[in-house]
């Protein structure tokens, strides 16, 4: 086994990233790979065979530059048990969440909690999906983020009819208190899931970065709802409600196409 680390100038986001794995998928003495973006280097473990590894590079045009080549006794890469028990623990939390604001959401009516409750069960899929896609190829892991992201948007489109629907029949009014503290408890648990992604050091990697996507929009959401909350006490109306309930879904939609921008990464 060998150890060759490179320079490459013009990688320094995860786009660079995805193009040389890509490159590098039918190359069967490479073993394993490990992205620095911050100092754009790239280590190679590897059988022999470092001039085709070269020759791919050149083909990308990145600017690279070897800066050595040593042998190395490293056989086993685990990186993929960290993913697998991150993964597992954001999954689980959202699962929770679902459960607790589509009950809460149903009861107390509120449009704003179903919404979020939806989107938890999506989030779970995404999950799902990246679970199923730690230690496959990148065809395996972009083919994972683009299901995800299809998923949220029939979500979506479904929600915005329901709004639509309640906008136009509905004069439902929601428990303001119960809207509140569910969504300050979601808020709790969609800011751990976020903290546990973040700190996981494979981050960079598609199926990952998708499920911080979503995450990050969920905090967000949970933000949303509270106020919406607050306004639907103050105002004494369900409109603040239905909006948020809108909001979620324009923000589902949103996250869902940059999701599918992860899959769309080609080499020329």
């Amino acid at each position: 086994m060998y150890q060759t680390l490179f320079k490459i100038d013009k990688m320094d986001c995860p786009s660079e990233e995805n193009l040389i794995r890509m490159k590098f998928e039918e190359l069967t003495q490479i073993k394993h790979l490990e992205f620095d973006l911050n100092h754009r280097e790239l280590t190679v473990f590897h059988k022999l065979g470092i001039e085709e590894i070269e020759e791919c590079l050149k083909q990308l045009n990145l600017g690279h530059k070897k800066l050595y080549t040593k042998k190395s006794n490293r056989q086993s890469f685990d990186q993929n048990t960290g993913q697998r028990k991150v993964l597992w623990s954001v999954l689980i939390i959202n699962l929770v969440f679902f459960i607790l604001e589509m009950g809460y959401g149903l009861v107390s009516k509120s449009m704003g909690l179903v919404a979020d409750s939806l989107d938890m069960l999506a989030d779970s899929f995404v999950y799902a999906i990246s679970l199923i896609a730690v230690g496959k190829s990148l065809a395996h892991k972009k083919t994972g983020a683009k299901i995800a992201g299809y998923f949220q948007i029939i979500l979506a489109l479904i929600g915005f009819g329901e709004v639509i629907r309640r906008t136009i029949y509905s004069v439902e009014f929601p428990n303001y208190l119960t809207m509140i503290i569910i969504s300050v408890l979601a808020l709790v648990g969609n800011a751990l899931c976020l903290y546990l992604l973040q700190k996981s050091k494979d981050k960079d990697e598609a199926h990952i970065k998708a499920s911080l996507i979503f995450t990050s929009n969920d905090v967000v959401i949970n933000l949303g709802v509270i106020v919406a909350g607050l306004m639907v006490y103050w105002l004494n109306s369900n409109m603040p409600d239905l909006i948020i309930g809108a909001i979620v879904f324009f923000i589902v939609s949103k996250g869902a196409i940059r999701i599918l921008s992860l899959s769309k990464n080609k080499v020329h």
